[in-house]
């Protein structure tokens, strides 16, 4: 094996044998098909990535194709955003393709797939269809309606697109085999009825195919070689070959390529919601002023915060391409946009604390424009004048009146340098009626000049401080985020509503003061505020109002205050500890007994294996997920605790608790194992 076929990702690896057994490279053809219902998000990246980069690596088109099959939640705002979004990222697609595109050509299917006896109307509730449908371990029954006749069906399933029945009457399915043990494979609804206002088609129709009858068709029609999605669609591929397969059969001709699906793993982010339901809610409660919100995990909300295409890029490429899930700490990201920005941001002085410096000694009326480097990264990027004068404001924070001896800013009695200018001493403050500093005295070296050349001007003195003169300072606001979320995993807790999490103080406005050189600032210049961070002109920005946006500090402050919380709870929980007691012991938690009846699970005849799922549902009630997760890791030859696993984990998901990264993976690796009882409850999950 080579180097460079070590270095391929599973995907590829999979292209290279397609390719080595035959496949013409000029075949290959991929795309990015979002729904558009919302703003696409971080965790939408990789999706893009992966596509995209495959278009790259292989010069194969990649077509934009949006699966706009329900007008319900649908809108031409989404279609424009996702478009803006892409571009910004740097990629190019080479056809933008809609799925409303193929309704006729879906519906004339339909009707091939009805005459052939593989589809037809049933004129159940929902509630009766999803009784219907079985367990994982119980098969489903057919529908009452399953043997109408060709004719029936014909007749039926023109009159629902000619629109003379109520939304709910009917449906659409395809007939497969209420047997199978995919549960996706039971019939599947392919059309329903829906009075709804398409964004393209308007009211031209009334029946809407559903996603899993579109998307597959969508990529055949297009062409696609690889269709590529996340890991949960895995169960759904099965139902994907068979749409593909007969709908092949009558058109072999005109589309003689088909299709692969494979999946690979989603991407999860600490401190952050993926899900567009819930990202719309925030929008929609006003908890953040829309989707581009810079506190959003949205590409529009990154894009406005000042983060840049190659710092997501380069994040995207980190994470790299897995089959299985985890979630990635946000820090990661944060560090890639740091480093980015290190690189291409300019570096400027600006105060957002500010308390009054008055250097003594030094001339009224003088001032002096000195020489401030844009980016010592960037041995290109040149330099700029700073003003420089009697009056001068610094961070408040900045200054100490006494201070020990490990203090290394400005304090009375002791020395410091000012960025690009002279060094200077603490002498004295003054103070209002309370007893606020609001003056803070000092005098400087006149041989002391930055650059100069001067003994005096190469001394060193542990501290150098930013500053900016009060007399050309030019007022901005600046909005300082903090992660939209306090917890870790704000989605994944049973008993509490992700809103809960929603930190109060994610948006703090501060009136500062900055250099005069950021007067000429545009919209989305990203700048370093030295010793503060990395900051961006905000798109509210006008010519009588500076603004800027906190895109992320100089350093991981989050990673230390997690560990610092993390030690005050340990001792929290040490100390309230009861010292052990002789007491009787406990009856035996409900997870023991779950773990009991699992180990026998696989032994059982079908009978008793029904009862003991039954008594395992019933104990997962008592069970918080933080018992139930520690099993997620449980070896591969005890099958029978693991299915018991997989039934509490169903119930606790039944009851509101949220998915994440450990679930998602621990319900992946079960669709690949080799127990058909345990693939089958992944499946109902």
């Amino acid at each position: 094996m080579t180097e460079e076929t070590k270095s391929l990702n599973f995907i590829e690896h999979i292209i290279e044998e397609d390719l080595a057994n035959g496949m013409d490279k000029n075949n290959l053809r991929f795309r990015f098909p979002p729904e558009p219902n919302g703003y696409l998000h971080i965790g939408h990246t990789k999706a893009i990535g992966i596509s995209f980069g495959l278009g790259e690596k292989y010069n194969a088109p990649v077509n934009l194709r949006f699966d706009d099959t329900n007008p319900a939640k649908e809108e031409q705002e989404y279609v424009d955003a996702i478009k803006r979004d892409i571009s910004w990222l740097g990629y190019q697609w080479a056809q933008e393709c809609y799925s409303s595109d193929y309704f006729q050509q879906l519906y004339d299917w339909t009707i091939q797939l009805i005459k052939d006896g593989k589809a037809y109307v049933d004129s159940q509730s929902s509630e009766a269809m999803a009784e219907q449908k079985g367990t994982p371990t119980e098969v489903g029954t057919n529908s009452p309606y399953r043997d109408r006749s060709v004719e029936e069906n014909l007749d039926l399933f023109q009159r629902m697109k000619n629109g003379e029945f109520e939304a709910g009457t009917h449906v659409l399915r395809a007939k497969i085999d209420m047997e199978d043990p995919n549960m996706l494979m039971r019939d599947p609804i392919m059309y329903r009825i829906l009075y709804a206002h398409h964004h393209r088609t308007g009211d031209d129709w009334c029946i809407y195919p559903m996603y899993d009858w579109t998307h597959g068709e969508s990529d055949y029609i297009e062409q696609i070689s690889h269709s590529l999605c996340s890991l949960e669609f895995k169960p759904h591929r099965k139902l994907y070959d068979w749409f593909k397969e007969h709908v092949y059969e009558y058109s072999k001709d005109e589309y003689p390529l088909q299709p692969k699906q494979r999946e690979f793993a989603r991407l999860n982010l600490s401190y952050t919601i993926m899900s567009k339901r819930k990202l719309l809610k925030l929008v929609e409660e006003n908890i953040v002023s829309g989707w581009d919100d810079p506190r959003m995990p949205t590409i529009s909300g990154l894009r406005r915060r000042g983060y840049t295409p190659a710092a997501i890029r380069k994040f995207v490429e980190t994470v790299g391409v897995a089959k299985r899930e985890n979630v990635i700490d946000v820090s990661l990201l944060e560090f890639c946009i740091r480093e980015d920005l290190n690189k291409t941001a300019n570096r400027v002085m600006a105060v957002l604390n500010p308390v009054k410096l008055v250097i003594t000694n030094y001339p009224e009326g003088k001032e002096e424009w000195l020489d401030a480097e844009n980016n010592p990264e960037d041995e290109n990027a040149g330099s700029h004048k700073v003003p420089f004068s009697r009056e001068l404001y610094i961070e408040r924070e900045d200054f100490k009146e006494n201070a020990g001896s490990k203090y290394f800013r400005l304090t009375l009695g002791k020395e410091v340098r000012l960025k690009n200018a002279y060094i200077i001493k603490g002498e004295n403050v003054v103070k209002d009626a309370d007893g606020n500093i609001t003056e803070i005295h000092c005098t400087y070296d006149t041989d002391s000049l930055s650059g100069s050349g001067t003994e005096a001007s190469v001394r060193k003195v542990k501290g150098t401080l930013h500053w900016v003169s009060i007399a050309h300072a030019v007022q901005a606001e600046v909005r300082v985020y903090d992660r939209l979320f306090s917890d870790e995993a704000p989605g994944n807790h049973k008993d509490k509503d992700f809103m809960e999490f929603v930190n109060p103080d994610s948006l703090s406005i501060v009136n500062a003061f900055v250099e005069p050189y950021l007067k000429e600032a545009k919209v989305g210049d990203r700048f370093q505020f030295q010793r503060l961070g990395y900051f961006c002109v905000d798109e509210d920005t006008t010519a009588d109002k500076l603004i800027f946006n906190k895109t992320v500090g100089l350093r991981d402050t989050w990673a230390k205050q997690k560990k610092v919380a993390e030690q005050d709870q340990n001792k929290s929980q040490n100390q309230s500890k009861p010292k052990p007691q002789n007491q009787q012991q406990s009856s035996r938690p409900a997870i023991e007994e779950i773990k009991k009846l699992g180990k026998k699970y696989t032994n059982y005849p079908p009978e008793k294996q029904q009862l003991t799922r039954a008594k395992i549902q019933e104990l997962a009630e008592k069970v918080p997920y933080e018992d139930l997760e520690p099993l997620f890791g449980t070896a591969v030859k005890k099958a029978g605790t693991r299915i018991a696993t997989m039934i509490t984990l169903g119930v606790l998901l039944k009851n509101g608790q949220e998915r994440n990264g450990n679930i998602d993976e621990f319900i992946a690796k079960a669709l690949d194992d080799k127990n058909d009882l345990l693939v089958a409850e992944a499946q109902q999950i």
